[in-house]
């Protein structure tokens, strides 16, 4: 779970306004204020982005309950990844969701492509009849 009430408290502390962290984002005030006030939960990227404006590693926008948490990060992105709670797991399944998400994204991009590539054979392949 997100600690948002540690996201407000790391942005004032570096004394930065809401309008001023939304900025660093590329987000509007009022978007991140939803953030900061729970209201809205940012994707894993967004998290991402929002921890390097910090100067923070996510794991310290995390509420963790006392619970023993195990990761592995390798620069290499290795599929070796070990979860000893549900948060980890639940930010693990979010983070192949919008993996999945984009790959959709892209495979109707092709399709597209595709199809408007085939409109263009069809056509310049007709025999115009001459007059």
């Amino acid at each position: 779970m997100i600690n948002f009430d540690t996201i407000r408290e790391l942005r004032e502390n570096r004394s930065w306004t809401q309008e001023e962290m939304a900025e660093k984002l590329g987000m509007t005030r009022n978007g991140y204020a939803k953030i900061e006030r729970g209201e809205s939960t940012p994707n894993l990227e967004r998290l991402d982005e929002i921890a390097n404006t910090l100067g923070v590693k996510v794991i310290e926008l995390l509420r963790l309950d006392n619970k023993h948490v195990v990761c592995q990060i390798s620069e290499n992105h290795s599929n070796n990844h070990y979860y000893n709670n549900d948060q980890n797991l639940t930010v693990e399944i979010e983070k192949l969701k919008l993996i999945i998400a984009h790959k959709d994204e892209l495979i109707a991009q092709k399709d597209e492509h595709i199809q408007a590539l085939k409109r263009l054979a069809y056509n310049n392949n007709k025999v115009i009849p001459e007059l």
